[in-house]
């Protein structure tokens, strides 16, 4: 065995691919690192949310002073982390306002009121969640999203409540809006006069279909005969937002493209009209493409190709100017007074949060950065973003493509074997709705810098490429994007780019689904890493969480009514056809994917002999927030990657123990 050593300035040496010395460590993506979402802006300065794996995953509310140098400052207690949980993925989970700010515990998730020196409840004990707040200045009460959990057994409610912020727990939150399965985006027009919101039902998610409602409020503030402006009947509405001035814009795939609309008397008139997208999936409360910097003049970003711009737009000229900066993907934009804050990355930096005057972005100021630990850009694999042809009818005039990001090996301290190919790790995102970016994300420089290819697919079904590429995974689930990270691979191949012989795939949770499926339906890879992942599509369509509980529907079909569907596409149902190394990580206390699916994976591998490895962590839930994980998963697929397809991992990694791996060689166990 090696022991892997930090980057030299001497002769690059040639090693073995996958085996090679890198200075991107487990502990380098945990250390120094955070996690950063939720900005938001005040007159004073700027708010947002750390989530810090060394700290179990605290997720600690910050705040910069505007023109202060000092270090940005913790804002509550060390004992309070803020993150609500409704719709298990959480978001929107604080509001910072003229008359106080305002949080979800994440303990006990009850609204409070930071006072300064203490925290006031506003929401009594019990089984509730809370998210999405947009204050009522006029009445003193906060309007939000609550999801209430009160019946064991059944479909918790959802529902827009008011908060009373003037004498708080004096009487029952009172609700406002009901009767939709699903509810997000409060917004009250400037004057007091209106309320706006986002609903949907089942089996719909949000970029399937939303309504956006907009309703006059009576003299007790309640919604009195509201009317639908837009949405409804296979049209996604997203980011429903009030100017200053006092009208409602949207966002809507009405041209298939997610375009920014005005709602006028005449209905919606559309602001843009590019092939792009000013939208994302609205996987959590809050996501926000677009702030006002006036009543007229917007700050927004778009995507085309994979890529995300900045751009300033102007509502009543109709021009949308992009603005020069080095970021690729752009998120989360807040503004106020012509300032704003916003999430950005590139491919060589990782996820920091921007502070920019105006449009001035030569200006631009960083307040915090993911991860602050300084990085040689020698060791930074660049994408290539990548155009292929899948499917099954290749032979056709017009066959479908698919789309990815392509990172070579890079690494300068070494030089590869002359006509070896490296290994490759394809890359499935979750969702599946979701699409894969090109921030710097040293979980794949993790690999390249040990000598793997990586190829990061935006399959079919993915966002970002038009409603029509997104609509291309309804009901072929398991197979449109199966066929897709296989021709991957398989483009890679044909280009002298990866070893036939050592392809793995990986993916997490939705993308943990196409892993499986891939491995059990197709013959291209030769390993597989499922982070809660999905092996029996039946357990999740009646054992998971209300918001993703009719999901299926349109990804594979109507449940039971055809469940020899979903028996058909579930790997667990065809273990006899997967014939290659998989291992398996997962939160026990995920209530998204729960443990049963990859337990029952495992054991029937293990049945088979087919070498697999299960790395249960307890205390998580679906997603890894503790830095003890984050790090154990990438040592431990390493590890895994190196007795499978046979090179060497220092000694310094802990193995992972592969079951039935001797069985597979042919050897005594």
């Amino acid at each position: 065995m090696s022991t892997e050593a930090s980057a030299s300035p001497n002769t690059p040496k040639t090693l073995p691919f996958g085996s090679w010395p890198s200075p991107i460590t487990s502990n380098l993506l945990t250390q120094q690192s955070v996690r950063l979402g939720e900005p938001q802006i005040s007159a004073d300065g700027s708010y947002w949310i750390e989530s810090r794996p060394q700290e179990q995953g605290r997720s600690v509310l910050m705040f910069q002073r505007f023109g202060e140098q000092s270090p940005a400052e913790e804002v509550l207690p060390r004992e309070i982390g803020v993150r609500t949980k409704a719709h298990e993925y959480g978001g929107a989970s604080y509001l910072v306002t003229d008359q106080g700010l305002f949080y979800v515990d994440a303990n006990d998730q009850r609204v409070y009121q930071w006072t300064g020196t203490e925290s006031v409840a506003l929401t009594p004990e019990g089984h509730f969640r809370y998210a999405d707040f947009c204050l009522d200045p006029h009445r003193r009460r906060l309007i939000c999203v609550r999801e209430d959990h009160r019946q064991p057994g059944q479909e918790e409610i959802n529902e827009l409540v008011a908060i009373d912020i003037e004498q708080p727990m004096s009487r029952d939150v009172e609700v406002l809006v009901s009767g939709h399965d699903f509810f997000s985006n409060p917004g009250l027009s400037p004057d007091g006069a209106h309320l706006s919101w986002l609903c949907w039902d089942h089996p719909h998610m949000p970029w399937d279909t939303t309504e956006c409602w907009l309703s006059p409020l009576d003299s007790e503030g309640v919604p009195d005969n509201p009317l639908l402006v837009a949405g409804g009947h296979g049209e996604s509405v997203f980011q429903p937002q009030w100017s200053p001035s006092g009208q409602l814009f949207l966002v809507s795939d009405r041209t298939n493209w997610w375009n920014l609309y005005r709602l006028d008397e005449e209905g919606l008139t559309a602001i843009t009209n590019l092939e792009a997208e000013f939208a994302t999936p609205q996987w959590v409360f809050g996501m926000s493409t677009y702030s006002f910097l006036s009543g007229h003049e917007i700050l927004a970003c778009f995507t085309q190709n994979g890529q995300w711009q900045l751009a300033y737009i102007d509502a009543y000229q109709y021009t949308c100017q992009p603005l020069e900066t080095d970021f690729t993907d752009i998120s989360q934009i807040q503004s106020l007074n012509q300032r704003s804050v916003f999430l950005a990355a590139n491919p060589c930096q990782a996820s920091q949060l921007m502070q920019l005057s105006g449009t001035l972005v030569d200006s631009m100021q960083c307040l915090a950065q993911s991860n602050s630990t300084p990085l040689d850009t020698a060791f930074i694999s660049q994408p290539q973003a990548v155009t292929f042809s899948t499917g099954s009818d290749k032979d056709t005039e017009n066959p479908p493509v698919a789309h990815a990001f392509y990172y070579p090996p890079c690494n300068p301290n070494v030089t590869a074997p002359e006509h070896d190919a490296p290994p490759l790790v394809v890359l499935c995102h979750g969702g599946p709705t979701g699409a894969t970016e090109t921030g710097l994300n040293l979980k794949i420089q993790y690999w390249t810098s040990r000598g793997f290819a990586v190829i990061d697919v935006n399959y079919r079904g993915s966002t970002g490429y038009g409603r029509q590429y997104r609509e291309q995974l309804n009901r072929a689930w398991g197979i449109h994007d199966v066929e897709d990270v296989c021709a991957a691979a398989n483009y890679l191949v044909a280009k002298g780019l990866a070893n036939p012989e050592q392809i793995a795939i990986k993916g997490s949770s939705a993308g943990g689904y196409t892993v499986l499926a891939a491995l059990t339906f197709s013959n291209t890879f030769k390993a597989g890493a499922s982070l809660y992942g999905i092996g029996d599509l039946e357990t999740l369509a009646t054992d998971t969480h209300k918001f993703e509980s009719r999901y299926l529907d349109t990804l594979v079909g109507d449940y039971p009514q055809e469940q020899d569907l979903y028996r058909q596409r579930s790997p667990i149902h065809h273990a006899e056809q997967l014939n290659c190394p998989v291992i398996f990580f997962q939160g026990l206390d995920d209530k998204v994917v729960p443990p049963n699916q990859a337990q029952a994976m495992v054991d029937a591998l293990d049945q088979k002999q087919v070498p697999v490895a299960y790395v249960p962590f307890a205390g998580e839930g679906h997603g890894f927030r503790m830095a003890s994980s984050i790090q154990r998963c990438l040592e431990a697929e390493w590890s895994f990657y190196g007795q499978v397809f046979g090179f060497d991992v220092p000694d310094t990694i802990e193995p992972v123990q592969v079951k039935n791996l001797n069985h597979s060689r042919g050897e005594d166990a």
